[in-house]
C-alpha cells in the first residue's frame, strides 16, 4: 500500500518551535498553510509539521528512518542540538531521540555504525 504521510506536531509557542525544528531539520519549512503552522517535506510525499497547539503540546513522538544515520547526527550536532536518548537494539538498529523546547520526541533511525 502506497500512502503520503502528513504528521504533526503540536507545540506551546510558535516562534520558539519554528526556530527549534528549523535547527532540527537544517532548512527552513518547506510550506506556511498559515501564521501558526510550518511544514517540512522529509521524503517525496511524506511531511512533518509543526502547529500552535497548546494543549496538546509536548505529547507528539515521530521517527523517521534514513540512510546515514551518523551523517544526519553529526549535522544536527554542528547546529547546537544534542540527543535526549540513544538506543541501540538487538539486531543493531539504533535509534537517536531528541526532544522539542515542549518535550515532543523525534527519532531518528538507521542500520548499525
Amino acid at each position: 500500500m502506497a500512502a503520503d504521510l502528513f504528521a504533526g506536531v503540536p507545540v506551546a509557542d510558535y516562534a520558539t518551535a519554528l526556530a527549534w525544528w528549523e535547527r532540527l531539520f537544517g532548512t527552513p519549512p518547506a510550506f506556511f498553510p498559515h501564521d501558526t503552522e510550518a511544514v517540512w517535506e522529509v521524503a517525496e510525499h511524506r511531511y512533518v509539521y509543526i502547529v500552535e497547539d497548546p494543549e496538546h503540546a509536548g505529547h507528539a513522538r515521530l521517527t523517521l528512518f534514513v540512510d546515514d544515520l551518523d551523517t544526519r547526527m553529526a549535522a544536527i550536532a554542528e547546529r547546537g542540538l544534542e540527543p535526549a536518548n540513544r538506543e541501540t537494539y538487538g539486531d543493531g538498529v539504533r535509534k537517536i531521540t531528541y526532544a522539542d523546547p515542549d518535550g515532543n520526541e523525534i527519532g531518528f533511525g538507521g542500520g548499525p555504525a
